[in-house]
């Protein structure tokens, strides 16, 4: 129950995020806000719970590089030139990447684990992440983000690590 109570309240902070950058002059702020907020879903585990342990730290940043790649290949496919991520968006990309990675591969891939196994958690953070995008992101591009969110989550399973999703995550948001 609690899996469900968490996926839930991270899907609600998505959603209230991609509403609130609709506002004039108030996307960078909201940005950073709900990255914080989604942040806060962390609060009470133990870090090493959330694969935050600072353990063989090196490994996983190398391991988070090695994510970016996959994650961008499909851009780079496409890639037209020139940055498309605005400067004043950068801290925000950050924000909201870390903020996403501690939700959702973080508190509730734990919470999902501990009640349904590995498989369910995988599969569960992948496909609540994959729905809380569905107000940010055009559907045709809901595929390569369920897609990502399966790597991601496989990631954390497979080395018990959330820094590389992290990682990840952050250079890819701030390479698109």
């Amino acid at each position: 129950m609690r899996a469900i109570g968490l996926a839930g309240l991270a899907m609600a902070l998505e959603w209230a995020r991609a509403l609130a950058v609709r506002v004039p002059d108030a996307a960078a702020p909201a940005l950073i806000a709900g990255g914080l907020a989604l942040c806060l879903l962390g609060v009470g585990r133990r870090p090493a719970e959330l694969g935050l342990a600072t353990s063989r730290l090196p490994e996983r940043l190398v391991g988070g590089v090695a994510l970016a790649g996959v994650l961008l290949l499909p851009a780079a496919v496409r890639w037209g030139g020139g940055p498309v991520l605005a400067p004043e968006f950068a801290l925000a990309a950050v924000a909201v990447s870390i903020g996403e990675e501690v939700a959702f591969r973080g508190a509730v891939f734990a919470a999902l684990e501990s009640a349904h196994g590995p498989a369910v958690a995988v599969l569960g953070s992948a496909a609540a992440w994959t729905l809380a995008h569905g107000l940010s992101h055009p559907a045709a591009f809901l595929p390569a983000v369920a897609a990502a969110g399966l790597l991601l989550g496989a990631w954390r399973w497979a080395v018990r690590d959330l820094v590389g999703p992290i990682v990840g995550h952050v250079l890819a948001d701030l390479s698109l």
